[in-house]
């Protein structure tokens, strides 16, 4: 009978500190990373609880790596941001959270290291690669066989490879300068549906820009959010076309996975610090498809149309020029169709990678006819010795 007692008056205590509700047993699980990717640069940490009445119960969730704490979040949805470093090495990522009443979850994942012999100061090439037939309809079903891959006419080893389930992130930046207030209504319509048909998976931050840059979504898989942060926008002043370039870059990073920017502008740049030999560095660094939706005063700026069909064709992406409504729909369909059926390839960088001068990339799938459509090369500045 005592212990009986006992037992009851320790569950009714634990059901006070909890707020008078009883505690729920419950799980977490760390979903960025996952076990057994590859990891560098930046890369956001995130946790998912089960149930989700779990939720409001965390008072906190701490982040270490490699046995360091890294960060800690003390609010929804307990992400934190951290820096892999330049090099693909294995980590252990744990996260522990700390709930109100005392207990603790804890998640653990292990990435993965590149394979490679001496991997002293590695970097992994992606190259995101879309393939069509002599029609035009995309090919699938591909394998790592079917491809080859050159560096400066040297074939590479293919390292990585998917074809299927690959993680997207994707920065949307949509121009509201003053100059878009007669098509901004029709940019809002065909954004927001376009965002629509990603997968509940993939992860997306739309940024907004016109003399600056703002974070208008933050990067997540909550749809609702997107289309409520579009709807509330509005047009004024310039147009800071390069600056969200290099911004939309730097927040892509170069973690494992996708990763693509849509951007919609009408016009010239009138407003970056940034210049546009500043945009096409950061673009040639970077492993992001870019996708390019020109409008209004762009269609009659050639100097401008030339930069954006550089960046998108540089990057395997694509460059559109309208100011036909009616071509948008049809035009946003066409980069969902590019985005969900790309391959994803790696590969060890040469020791010369980081010369700080230009490496062409050719991707081919000999013997069959197939277009492939794929990153055309790529730059990487030397490395700091510190």
């Amino acid at each position: 009978m005592t212990r009986g007692l006992a037992t009851m008056a320790l569950l009714l205590a634990l059901a006070i500190r909890a707020g008078g509700q009883a505690v729920p047993t419950g799980t977490a699980r760390i979903t960025s990373p996952v076990e057994g990717s590859y990891l560098m640069g930046a890369v956001r940490l995130t946790i998912a609880f089960d149930p989700l009445t779990v939720v409001p119960l965390v008072r906190q969730v701490r982040w270490f790596a490699n046995g360091r704490l890294v960060c800690t979040a003390d609010a929804p949805p307990f992400s934190c941001d951290w820096d892999a470093g330049d090099m693909v090495n294995e980590h252990v990522i744990r996260a522990v959270a700390v709930l109100k009443e005392g207990r603790q979850l804890v998640a653990n994942v292990r990435t993965k290291a590149v394979e490679f012999a001496e991997a002293v100061d590695v970097d992994v090439v992606q190259v995101t690669a879309v393939v069509t037939d002599a029609g035009g309809r995309f090919v699938t079903g591909l394998k790592s066989a079917d491809f080859k891959v050159y560096e400066d006419d040297t074939l590479q080893p293919i390292t990585n490879f998917a074809d299927e389930n690959i993680p997207l992130e994707l920065v949307t930046a949509i121009d509201v300068s003053s100059s878009m207030t007669t098509v901004l209504p029709s940019v809002k319509r065909h954004a927001t549906t376009f965002l629509a048909q990603l997968r509940a998976t993939d992860q997306v931050t739309v940024l907004g820009f016109n003399d600056n840059v703002f974070t208008l979504a933050r990067r997540s898989t909550d749809q609702a959010a997107r289309a409520r942060a579009i709807e509330r926008l509005a047009p004024w002043g310039g147009t800071a076309l390069y600056d969200v370039i290099v911004h939309a870059l730097g927040i892509l990073g170069r973690q494992s996975g996708r990763r693509s920017l849509l951007v919609f502008s009408d016009g010239e740049d009138l407003s970056s610090r940034a210049t546009s030999a500043a945009v096409i560095q950061r673009a040639e660094a970077s492993d992001a498809t870019i996708y390019v939706i020109g409008q209004g005063r762009a269609l009659k700026a050639p100097a401008l149309q030339k930069l954006l069909r550089q960046l998108a064709a540089g990057s395997g992406g694509r460059a559109f020029f309208t100011d036909d409504d009616t071509k948008l729909e049809s035009i946003f369909q066409e980069i969902v169709d590019d985005l969900r059926h790309q391959y994803l390839l790696g590969y060890s960088a040469p020791d010369h990678a980081r010369n700080g001068e230009w490496h062409k990339i050719r991707v081919e799938i000999p013997g069959r006819g197939y277009q492939v459509r794929a990153r055309l090369g790529y730059r990487l500045a030397r490395r700091n010795p510190q």
